[in-house]
């Protein structure tokens, strides 16, 4: 039998690549995009695979039309990708990333426990809700004490929460994947890793001659996103529910991926990079590396490391411009 999976999000990083590793393993896709003024480039990362899966308009703050499409397609596995994702911009808009990363959860959530109750759902929970707290040994673990330091971080304690309560409340398979940062060169070009290389790229060219950032010293934990859905998909086939970290469980600052980075093109990001105030976080959050030896134990571990997904992003980009 043909399983059904449902993926809010699927036009993300994330979804792109869930969506195509589901396809892969025989899956039935759907999935939905909220509608913009530029639908161009609202489904680019779903190209090669448009014409495999199913896609709907929807949004999180919308939960008759969520109740609707899961009364349609009765998924076998929900994956609740979509959220306002970038951390620093949530201090623009808190009260929409409080709505669309904890009511949307509930939406979602409420709308699964009605009408398909029997299904797995994954919450795609984030290292930002550990905030500014580390367990003595260096890292971050399913059960580090919880000290977010951004709108962004409280909404994903609030999904993070409320699945745990639905899944104790009303016997569902609720599952949260507590993810670290992850990237590719699907990335948003606003997100720090591909926002340097995009630069650093330009400049080797010289299409550019300065790149601005925020915080330097900073600290990230970056796996792959293509590694990362495997674990999510992973989470969703164990017997019971769980909440599992995610991480490659090594951490370098944003000044070590601009000193890999430049140098691979034969640059000094010291001739190059400025800080711009305008770029940090109000509250920032100095440091995350996550222990996840508790998913490697049922079978997961990353294929990619640090520097062949820099490698793969420089490449992307180096052909983009090339062209």
């Amino acid at each position: 039998m043909i399983k059904r999976a449902f993926i809010t999000g699927v036009g993300g990083q994330d979804g792109s690549y869930l969506a195509e590793y589901l396809l892969s393993l025989g899956y039935e896709v759907h999935g939905i995009i909220r509608r913009n003024s530029t639908p161009e480039h609202q489904q680019s990362r779903l190209d090669e695979i448009r014409d495999k899966i199913n896609i709907y308009y929807g949004d999180l703050l919308d939960q008759s039309n969520i109740e609707r499409l899961l009364s349609e397609i009765q998924p076998d596995e929900i994956y609740n990708l979509a959220a306002q994702s970038h951390v620093r911009i949530s201090y623009d808009i808190p009260q929409f990333t409080s709505q669309v990363n904890s009511l949307g959860v509930l939406n979602i959530l409420d709308a699964y426990r009605r009408v398909c109750p029997n299904a797995k759902f994954y919450q795609a929970s984030s290292s930002e809700m550990f905030g500014s707290s580390v367990d003595p040994d260096g890292y971050q673990r399913e059960t580090t004490h919880m000290n977010p330091v951004s709108p962004y971080g409280c909404s994903k304690v609030f999904g993070y929460n409320i699945v745990r309560n639905y899944r104790n409340a009303y016997n569902l398979h609720a599952n949260n994947g507590i993810l670290f940062n992850h990237e590719s060169p699907r990335r948003g070009s606003n997100f720090v890793t591909n926002k340097v290389v995009k630069a650093a790229v330009m400049i080797s060219l010289g299409l550019s001659d300065k790149l601005e950032l925020g915080n330097m010293d900073s600290y990230r934990d970056w796996g792959h996103s293509k590694d990362y859905v495997k674990a999510m998909h992973l989470i969703l086939q164990q017997d019971k529910p769980v909440d599992l970290v995610v991480a490659t469980g090594e951490s370098r600052s944003v000044r070590d991926m601009c000193e890999y980075v430049f140098s691979k093109l034969n640059l000094n990001y010291k001739d190059y990079v400025v800080q711009n105030d305008k770029f940090l976080r109000p509250e920032e959050l100095p440091y995350l590396k996550g222990d996840s030896s508790k998913i490697r134990s049922l079978g997961w571990k990353p294929e990619y490391s640090f520097e062949t997904m820099m490698d793969e992003m420089i490449d992307y980009w180096l052909n983009i411009y090339k062209k």
